[in-house]
């Protein structure tokens, strides 16, 4: 491309290549390392077409652009979904997905899930089993919001703190 400006490459990626790899990602999420570094490496490649970013490292390049990294990503469309689940908005499905962890010694945010135990690897990638560690390191502010949009906020604020 002879043409390499933010203004054209970050829509172009942010509309044409982004949302197929993220649809349905809860359900479908790459569950190799493998994998994940193939769609990582879309990314890397995308942002490092824009003019003036190609010597910063790939984590440089994602903050200049305000962007997160896929992995990132994922984690939170897994946790903006429970959220959805355990706020009621799937009421009839929602109750069986997950289990509220019964416990008086809860540092952090006092809405823990129970962690299931698996023998199966398999089973350990399903998205009610992989949100829960993830939700159960969440600050209470964030799981205590009261709408959708200020959890999505507070998420964002405290995202880089999770991985």
């Amino acid at each position: 491309m002879a043409s390499r400006p933010r203004e054209a490459i970050l829509p172009l990626y942010s509309v044409l290549v982004r949302p197929h790899w993220q649809y349905c990602v809860q359900l479908w999420g790459p569950q190799h390392r493998k994998a994940m570094d193939l769609l990582e490496q879309v990314q890397q490649r995308a942002t490092k077409m824009i003019r003036g970013l190609e010597h910063l490292s790939c984590e440089d390049r994602l903050r200049e652009l305000g962007l997160f990294s896929l992995e990132k990503r994922r984690v939170r469309g897994d946790l903006v979904m429970a959220s959805q689940y355990l706020k009621g908005a799937y009421r009839r499905d929602g109750e069986r997905c997950f289990i509220r962890e019964c416990s008086d010694r809860s540092r952090g945010n006092g809405f823990k899930l129970k962690e299931g135990r698996f023998s199966l690897d398999t089973r350990k990638k399903f998205f009610t089993v992989r949100v829960v560690r993830q939700w159960n390191r969440l600050p209470g502010e964030v799981v205590d919001a009261p709408s959708l949009e200020v959890f999505k906020a507070r998420l964002d604020g405290s995202l880089s703190n999770l991985l």
